[in-house]
């Protein structure tokens, strides 16, 4: 199941029955999250594979055509924040074919929780709302909602959870941008819970226990606990 394109860490029990694809930010890797998962401390019953995707490497319009890991080009370092759309939905689709990756391995997309920091949350947006397999939760981190008016709600998970966490001193993506997006996801009518934390663009530990608790709630899923 593991690939070049991804990180795979799986559950210590060595039976996943749940999964968290957590997608990085930008110049950064999937390794970039590794000591997270440990962090978290989840019940070891509930079985949860981590998936952390690597982004392409791209170049980017705002860092002088560098060409780094990225999910897509950010064309205006604003609070517009104008992205190349085609690019960051792309990286959605892939997210959703990871999605479907772990169905076909036998676990239940109502057991899948698709996360993201800060690059990485806005394509977790996209690709949680328009993704047609019911999930558990969207969890979006220090990120903001880069998708067009025109996006694609899908049917199936027009009552998704999503959790939303920014720092108060974020100076890369300012704490206006991730509760602006929250705003937006309620006005879709999807239930938001929004947490700040004293802390820039980054985790905290703090955080990491609100997100263990967050994930241990969700990933109970249907039926059995």
């Amino acid at each position: 199941m593991s690939s070049q394109e991804e990180l795979i860490i799986e559950p210590a029990s060595g039976e996943a029955k749940a999964c968290v694809i957590l997608l990085h930010g930008l110049g950064a890797d999937g390794h970039d999250f590794e000591p997270l998962v440990p962090a978290l401390n989840l019940p070891e019953a509930l079985g949860v594979r981590f998936v952390l995707p690597h982004a392409p490497k791209l170049p980017v319009t705002i860092n002088g055509g560098m060409t780094m890991p990225a999910w897509y080009d950010i064309l205006e370092a604003n609070l517009s924040r104008r992205v190349d759309e085609a690019q960051l939905r792309a990286s959605a689709r892939r997210v959703q074919a990871l999605v479907e990756a772990q169905v076909a391995a036998g676990i239940d997309s109502r057991r899948i929780v698709i996360a993201g920091f800060s690059q990485g949350g806005a394509v977790a947006y996209e690709a949680a709302l328009s993704c047609e397999r019911p999930l558990a939760g969207l969890l979006a981190l220090s990120t903001y909602f880069a998708t067009a008016e025109d996006i694609v709600l899908a049917e199936a998970n027009r009552q998704l959870p999503i959790e939303v966490h920014h720092g108060t001193q974020d100076p890369v993506v300012p704490e206006a941008l991730g509760r602006e997006g929250a705003s937006r996801a309620e006005a879709f009518g999807y239930p938001v819970n929004y947490r700040t934390y004293d802390m820039g663009h980054s985790l905290c530990p703090e955080q990491a226990a609100d997100i263990s608790a967050w994930l241990a709630r969700h990933l109970e899923g249907p039926g059995e606990p």
